[in-house]
């Protein structure tokens, strides 16, 4: 990336009358190593549209893959999809919210009438198959529409995925429920944890962290995190791991087999998305027991035979994509409301959209610390 750096222009309210004439400042791919800021024009409001004003907004692993050139996007597209913020402006046609409210969005913006919708798998929204990946068709926020790594973000399909915030939380607290808390969640509950499960969750990233909440919150009776970084050992036993697995120290398989007296675990998340992980996984299956894969990978995954019994083992794979919509958004709202959870620690920096660069090089390279990064337009 490089070092030189825009002065954003600070956007004032928009009018219906005005807006073709307004711009904003917005974080932009350029090309594979190069996101920059950019003026861009305040987006048009559709009949079932809503316009944010972003009031915070982060940086997702799934960015540095973009950034890096591991996960293609058209050149110019605003990059970004964990929004929270104000409603500036209503298309319409929406109805049940009004200008001024703070609500979220949820990185996966299902329209609510497709027939992946109508299937119940609202985060398959969409017919297209881009890259070469027939899914992810509910992701558009920073994949195939402009995201929210911008002063406005326009919501489609607005009445079915803005969640409003409830009263006495602060944006900090709700950040991490658009993406990462919904898809750390789900891995634990496509992986069907229940009640007196042992569960071992690979790698304690922030995806990883909110799996570790998830599967506490599900039953788990003891959860294994498995963790080289001694702050992210941490946070995983302040949100429910019972024992950290250092893979720095010595074969994690191992480990977790004694651990858990040969008997391996009934559930692994595997949220690192790298073939190692994903073997790891696996392997330390009970037999019977489910693998629940959330990670991105990058390069073509291969199941050993032996890990695999050879497909006799009657173990399941499970791969989930972010819930999203305004029922899951308002469901995980309610989780953070009841103090059930809390992960506003997982917020270690924070960031202007000025300096959103400066952002994107710390996410990058993990340094200091990072687990995820506050942006303020």
């Amino acid at each position: 990336m490089t070092s030189d750096m825009q002065t954003p222009l600070i956007a004032k309210p928009v009018t219906s009358r005005t807006r073709h004439a307004k711009m904003m400042c917005a974080a932009i791919f350029v090309e594979p190593g190069r996101i920059e800021l950019e003026d861009k024009p305040v987006p048009e409001v559709g009949p079932l549209d809503a316009l944010l004003r972003i009031t915070t907004t982060t940086i997702c692993g799934t960015d540095i893959h973009i950034l890096k050139g591991e996960y293609p996007v058209a050149r110019g597209l605003t990059i970004g999809h964990e929004p929270v913020g104000i409603i500036e402006k209503l298309g319409s046609e929406v109805k049940g919210f009004r200008e001024g409210q703070r609500v979220i969005a949820g990185a996966i913006t299902p329209s609510g009438h497709s027939t992946a919708c109508l299937c119940g798998c609202h985060s398959q929204d969409g017919p297209e198959e881009r890259h070469g990946f027939k899914a992810m068709g509910g992701w558009r926020f920073g994949n195939t529409i402009d995201g929210a790594q911008a002063e406005y973000l326009l919501v489609p399909d607005a009445m079915v995925n803005l969640a409003p915030v409830p009263s006495g939380l602060t944006d900090e607290q709700v950040l991490m429920c658009p993406d990462i808390m919904s898809t750390g969640f789900s891995g634990a509950e496509s992986g069907g944890v229940r009640i007196g499960d042992c569960v071992a969750v690979f790698a304690q990233g922030p995806i990883g962290l909110c799996a570790t909440a998830g599967a506490r919150l599900m039953g788990a009776s003891r959860i294994i995190a498995v963790e080289s970084v001694p702050e992210r050992q941490a946070m995983a036993r302040k949100l429910g791991a019972d024992d950290i697995v250092d893979f720095s120290k010595g074969d994690p398989v191992a480990q977790i087999m004694q651990l858990t007296d040969g008997r391996g675990v009934d559930v692994a998340i595997e949220a690192l998305g790298r073939q190692e992980t994903f073997e790891a996984a696996l392997r330390v299956l009970r037999p019977g027991g489910t693998l629940s894969s959330l990670g991105v990978y990058s390069q073509d995954l291969t199941i050993p035979l032996g890990a695999f019994s050879a497909g006799l083992g009657d173990n399941r794979i499970v791969t989930t994509l972010c819930p999203g919509g305004k029922e899951r958004m308002r469901r995980l709202l309610q989780v953070v409301a009841s103090g059930r959870v809390d992960l506003a620690g997982l917020v270690t920096h924070r960031f202007p959209l000025s300096q959103i660069k400066q952002a994107y090089e710390l996410f990058a390279h993990q340094r200091d610390g990072v687990l995820k990064v506050a942006v303020t337009p």
